[in-house]
């Protein structure tokens, strides 16, 4: 059943609904050797126009539309195609919304020679002349005008912490769940400064898979070093040992 949507009262909408052969040659020249598929829907336009939305039957358009818009002058006037494009339909497959580059940007995208600038009120950021909450960084903004401009708020700090406790270099990682100890009671662990200390930290070990990364306190891997690892022969050796490599023939005495 086709869906008539045209304004009643109108003087030649009526002309314009009933011109669906008209818009079908119209949307079959776009449409080439595709044929074009059942009329389903008349639509009314601002300033009198009318919409035609045929199904539309090209491949990787499923759902689409073919719509065609006719008008005329005025009563006993001839119809003519304004304009004939593909719409998507109510189930149509369309592309997600477009989101602006920066906020299509993941962890890995940056490579050598990339320019990422921040935003002058992205959240992370707080002005570096405000009483800070971590004692450590106060003296890299003493005066005003003589600091960083900005520095991490508070709420980026929390929320890092959280990204990197969940990464692969936290304590639910399987490397952590198989290590022999954690990086908290680990040589070559090197805590963060201010509060961050107590939480986050870096390895030094050249050898151990997250050097020079920032790691949990509670991630740990194999490199431990207090790992002690038992070189012990796998066999016990007897303290007795007898050699029987070799013979020896004793002379026998004669029993009297």
């Amino acid at each position: 059943m086709i869906a008539d949507t045209t304004a009643p009262g109108s003087d030649f909408s009526g002309d314009l609904a009933e011109a669906v052969e008209l818009a079908r040659q119209a949307a079959q020249a776009e449409a080439g050797d595709n044929p074009v598929g059942e009329h389903v829907e008349v639509q009314t336009e601002d300033g009198g126009a009318v919409t035609h939305l045929f199904e539309a039957g090209l491949p990787g358009y499923c759902g689409w539309r073919w719509a065609v818009t006719v008008a005329s002058a005025g009563p006993a006037t001839p119809v003519t195609i304004s304009e004939v494009v593909l719409l998507p339909g109510p189930h149509a497959l369309v592309a997600p919304p477009w989101l602006p580059w920066n906020q299509r940007l993941r962890a890995g995208d940056l490579g050598v020679g990339d320019l990422l600038p921040a935003n002058p009120d992205d959240p992370r950021l707080v002005p570096g002349y405000l009483i800070d909450d971590d004692p450590v960084l106060q003296p890299l903004s003493p005066e005003l005008g003589l600091g960083r401009l900005r520095v991490l708020s508070r709420d980026a700090r929390l929320a890092l912490v959280q990204r990197w406790r969940d990464s692969d270099r936290g304590p639910d990682s399987e490397m952590a769940r198989s290590a022999p100890a954690r990086c908290t009671t680990c040589g070559f662990y090197l805590p963060l400064g201010g509060l961050l200390a107590a939480v986050l930290g870096v390895c030094g070990n050249d050898l151990a898979p997250a050097d020079g990364q920032v790691v949990h306190a509670e991630f740990g891997c194999g490199a431990h070093s207090e790992v002690r690892v038992d070189t012990s022969p796998n066999v016990p050796v007897a303290e007795l040992v007898y050699d029987d490599a070799e013979l020896e023939l004793l002379p026998r005495t004669p029993v009297e």
